[in-house]
């Protein structure tokens, strides 16, 4: 999810960014099943979007930089999302239960940034494209 976030606020800006990022959470949950984990899932994805917008022109030049990019917004999801599971437990955060967290879900962590870094390497181009035109077309 994250790739499609960054492929947006390249195109549409920071603040559409961070929309997206918000809203995907939001969306998507409804499928996959609102919790109280929603909230940090919109302020991850939020934030990912708001940083892509902000470094959207050297991103877009440089597709080593986006990939980098992706991959660091990968760890940094599940970073975040570890705090709400720290936070879950009991209300409180222990450091030694973030490093638990953060150890047992490495897997996750490494699957959402090669996978940002798979969608954004085949997907960032053919959808600029597609919003590219979408911007022309509208006046956005």
């Amino acid at each position: 999810m994250t790739a499609f976030v960054v492929i947006a606020a390249l195109y549409f800006g920071p603040e559409a960014g961070f929309i997206v990022g918000a809203l995907s959470a939001v969306i998507s949950n409804f499928y996959f099943g609102q919790g109280p984990w929603t909230p940090f899932q919109m302020a991850t994805w939020g934030f990912l979007g708001l940083i892509a917008g902000i470094f959207s022109a050297p991103l877009k030049k440089n597709r080593i930089l986006l990939l980098l990019y992706g991959a660091v917004s990968g760890v940094l999801y599940s970073c975040f999302m570890d705090l709400w599971t720290v936070l879950w437990a009991d209300g409180t955060i222990l450091l030694s239960r973030y490093f638990a967290a953060l150890i047992s879900g490495l897997p996750f962590t490494v699957l959402y940034a090669v996978s940002n870094v798979a969608f954004l390497f085949f997907l960032a181009k053919p959808i600029g494209k597609i919003l590219e035109r979408i911007q022309t077309k509208y006046g956005l």
